[in-house]
């Protein structure tokens, strides 16, 4: 679908004229929302854009990026699903004199602005930069509750009895919350990037008045960026916590296998001797040879489980 908005000459707003009134219009914001593919060859055929950046709306899943060409800035931006963490890509080209908005998914943000900027009061501010920070401001702020959606599913996990114990299933989930940072990382890092080059750059079209609004959209950028690699380093921490609670569980089981196989190494090995069956051994016959080997045995064991405990081998910590 095609929805064009347009500022003629005496400032009065015009919905939806036809692609040939365009060019009397003073000023003009054209989205291209969920087009056809008749409708995206206007860019090459009505608007004559670069091919380069035809073909970059063509193919999604570009990186955030901002390129300059004649007598235009064409800005790449991704915003997320919060549901899926899945990216789409929103285009836009900037000018002076329109802006043109370029999007295969639904935008609830665009829609939204769509029917802000009708209203009498201010289709008079109707311009590329104030509806360009406007969209990438409202796509920036929906990535708030989507990262602290991913933290409070790694809180929740920190905090649970799992942890403590050190079952196989914090750490399944752990990994599946690193994935989803890593991908949230991969796109709000090459969005702050962007927002950058905007505020650095020479030839985007931002007056001075507005340099600060595109500094708070990347100040958000930032504790974005914060808050992802913080939430990282606590997966890493999890990851590691885990490793280490069962490292020590495995050493006090073997520890305790040892000192039960150290206790009746000798205890074998009396077995072992009276089991042999020559003639010519005199404590076969006696009397009461089988109970003293007996006792001699459990002494053996006492006075090593004793010798152990005052050497510290059962201690826990």
């Amino acid at each position: 679908m095609l929805r064009i908005l347009a500022l003629n000459h005496d400032n009065q707003l015009h919905v939806n004229p036809s692609l040939n009134e365009l060019a009397t219009m003073k000023w003009y914001w054209v989205d291209f929302n969920m087009p056809t593919e008749e409708e995206a060859k206007l860019l090459h055929s009505h608007f004559h854009f670069h091919p380069l950046a035809v073909e970059d709306c063509m193919h999604e899943l570009q990186r955030p990026k901002l390129d300059y060409y004649e007598n235009l800035s064409f800005l790449v931006i991704q915003a997320i699903n919060a549901t899926t963490l899945e990216t789409h890509e929103i285009d836009l080209f900037i000018s002076e004199q329109f802006i043109v908005t370029f999007h295969f998914q639904k935008e609830k943000e665009i829609d939204a602005l769509w029917e802000f900027f009708q209203s009498p009061q201010e289709s008079s501010k109707l311009s590329s930069i104030e509806i360009g920070y406007k969209i990438i401001d409202k796509i920036v702020d929906t990535f708030f509750p989507i990262v602290e959606q991913v933290e409070d599913r790694l809180l929740a996990i920190e905090d649970s009895e799992e942890v403590k114990r050190g079952k196989d299933t914090v750490i399944t989930k752990t990994y599946k919350v690193r994935k989803d940072l890593l991908r949230l990382r991969q796109t709000i890092l090459p969005m702050r990037d962007l927002i950058y080059r905007i505020l650095e750059s020479k030839r985007f079209i931002v007056q001075e008045q507005k340099r600060a609004y595109f500094q708070d959209i990347y100040d958000h950028l930032l504790k974005l960026s914060e808050m992802i690699e913080s939430n990282r380093q606590l997966t890493a921490d999890i990851r590691d916590n885990y490793i280490s609670l069962n490292s020590f569980r495995m050493n006090n089981i073997m520890k305790t296998l040892t000192v039960i196989t150290t206790i009746f190494m000798p205890l074998t090995f009396l077995a072992g001797i009276y089991g042999m069956n020559f003639l010519n051994m005199p404590e076969l016959h006696w009397h009461y040879g089988y109970f003293i080997i007996l006792g001699v045995m459990f002494s053996i064991g006492i006075i090593m489980y004793l010798w152990f405990k005052w050497k510290g081998w059962f201690d826990s910590e």
